[in-house]
């Protein structure tokens, strides 16, 4: 790639060198100096918000990338995008994901830069950030802001927000009194960065460093941590080195890369979302990411980390055993070791180099690992045709093999409204089933992981089988299904499931199905009548647009990006 500088990509107004003194003329307004202006420029994606807590030590990670990129040469150029705050969004911060891609790849695409710097952290803005780098395809370079450090209460350890679900559970079933929740609610979230445990959030900041988009040993590094700076500076000078010679994000996020990173989510016991996240990412570039290839990784790779939601470690445990990088020697007989990262090293390279200590209490060895099978898998069956996703490492294992009566929620609204109600006809044995919560329908918010009714949470009920089309935290925990497509909304099988129904989960058998007869399913869905479809803006374009989520509820006209 030839090295353009500020002169890249010049504003068109039919006069090439007009549009280059003009630029240059506006850039001198900025204190540049002839030096700077004839330098590389390493475009700096900032997605900084007062309403992103994830994001808060954006400045000072700013400030350290363009320290790295003015020593090696360059011109650091700071650009905002769309940040995406997960609690702070309505009614999901999944809808706005693909706008945020759109706003990185357009930005990245509309100025002049010959590489660009990441940054991004809370849950939907690395996947936004890597799905528009992929789509631009200039050099480019993850950086993620890095997990927050743990609280204490009572002597406990706390994070979020894995902890924030546990506290909130024993709350709803009168376990512990209200001047307690609300003094454990300034206590599960004391630094900056992302959820302390193996969320989505840090599921794929794992990922993009297992990729090879992001720099080796970046990935677990607490937001805190002086070392988050000194990864910030590297990340600055690895960008002005691919602006000498260039790697682009489609060499990097091939199909192997991106079966490397599936071996990975399984045996951190990852987030369901990194499903979703993994399959857009891959589909930008033109990798389908199919429910089989899913299984066969999972039955064939162990559980090694011991973290919570599905252990009992926090993050800044896992940076401190080793990382990803101890996670991936573990795995490295499994693992495509011919892939090329960002630095131009292939992964056997890398792996060649030597840990200086490695954790076991919280990265296992291969040979004796947490579980033999990965912490997810796909299901298939009559009640999705299309697949769906069950975290099976976080799940309560007696209800692996389970038949029961469906109780029905048709919306998020009738959720909310009946799920506490005394009298609700429910049982421990039942199956809570969520509608209408997908993508097209609701945005496919985090409602997947349903409340245990509270009169059941009041006696002693800690977990049952809960089904729906939406998604669930990555810091959840429990016998749930979700992601099921189609979705109730588009006419998909769950839109038939009615009160009193028989349902069957079979981990085994890596099935849900409705224990209704196929004409009485068809005859019910020949009834079904989709929800209303929004007019107007974002929200009409996302209704129209979106996809299911095996195809990782990307745009449909974005899939495969462009250059």
């Amino acid at each position: 790639m030839t090295k353009k500088g500020i002169a890249g990509g010049l504003t068109n107004y039919g006069d090439q060198d007009f549009s280059l003194y003009l630029r240059r003329s506006f850039a001198r307004s900025m204190g540049l100096s002839d030096r700077l202006m004839a330098a590389p420029v390493v475009g700096i994606a900032a997605a900084q918000s007062g309403f992103n807590n994830c994001h808060r030590a954006m400045p000072e990670l700013v400030e350290a990338v363009s320290r790295g990129v003015l020593a090696a040469g360059g011109l650091p150029r700071v650009f905002p995008t769309i940040s995406l705050g997960e609690v702070f969004l309505s009614p999901t911060s999944m809808m706005f994901r693909n706008l945020m891609a759109m706003d990185t790849e357009e930005m990245i695409r509309a100025q002049p830069m010959d590489a660009v710097v990441l940054i991004g952290g809370c849950d939907k803005t690395v996947p936004a950030q890597l799905m528009g780098a992929l789509s631009a395809n200039i050099p480019a370079v993850q950086l993620v802001t890095g997990p927050m450090s743990t609280g204490s209460h009572k002597g406990e350890r706390l994070g979020a927000c894995t902890d924030c679900r546990r506290f909130w559970g024993q709350y709803r079933a009168g376990e512990i009194e209200s001047d307690e929740i609300e003094v454990i609610e300034g206590r599960l979230a004391v630094t900056s960065g992302t959820c302390a445990v193996m969320g989505t959030a840090s599921t794929m900041a794992c990922i993009a460093e297992t990729l090879g988009i992001a720099l080796p040993g970046s990935a677990a590094i607490p937001s805190v941590h002086s070392a988050r700076l000194l990864a910030a500076e590297a990340s600055g000078r690895a960008a002005m080195a691919l602006v000498e010679k260039p790697i682009l994000p489609r060499q990097v996020i091939t199909e192997k890369s991106v079966a490397n990173a599936l071996r990975v989510l399984m045996a951190v016991g990852g987030s369901t979302n990194a499903v979703i996240h993994l399959a857009a990412i891959a589909g930008r570039a033109g990798i389908k990411l199919s429910y089989d290839w899913l299984n066969e990784i999972s039955d064939t790779t162990p559980v090694l980390v011991d973290l919570k939601p599905v252990g009992e470690g926090y993050m800044e445990d896992f940076f401190a055993a080793g990382g990803v990088g101890a996670v991936l020697r573990e795995l490295k007989p499994l693992l495509h070791l011919d892939v090329t990262d960002i630095e131009g090293r292939s992964l056997g390279e890398r792996l060649e180099e030597n840990l200086d200590w490695v954790d076991r209490k919280v990265i296992r060895e291969f040979a004796n690992p947490i579980s033999q099978t990965g912490g997810l898998i796909a299901l298939k069956g009559n009640l999705a045709p299309l697949g769906a996703i069950f975290k099976r490492a976080a799940a309560t294992q007696k209800l692996f093999e389970h038949k029961g009566r469906a109780v029905v929620f048709e919306t998020l609204e009738d959720l909310a409204n009946r799920i506490d109600d005394p009298a609700l006809d429910v049982t421990a044995d039942d199956i809570l089933v969520l509608k209408n919560a997908g993508p097209k329908a609701a945005g496919m918010p985090e409602a997947g992981y349903l409340p245990i009714p509270r009169k059941l949470a009041r006696a002693g009920v800690k977990d049952m089988v809960r089904i729906s089309d939406a998604r669930m935290s990555g810091t959840a925990f429990g016998t749930v299904v979700l992601h099921i497509a189609p979705e109730a909304a588009v006419g998909g099988p769950l839109a038939a499931v009615r009160n009193g129904d028989p349902i069957r989960l079979s981990v085994a058998d890596k099935r849900i199905d409705l224990l209704v007869s196929e004409d009485e399913i068809k005859r019910r869905l020949a009834e079904h009548v989709p929800p209303p479809v929004p007019s107007r803006g974002y929200a009409a374009l996302y209704q129209r647009c979106v996809t299911q989520a095996p195809d990782g509820c990307d745009f449909d006209f974005l899939a495969g990006g462009a250059e």
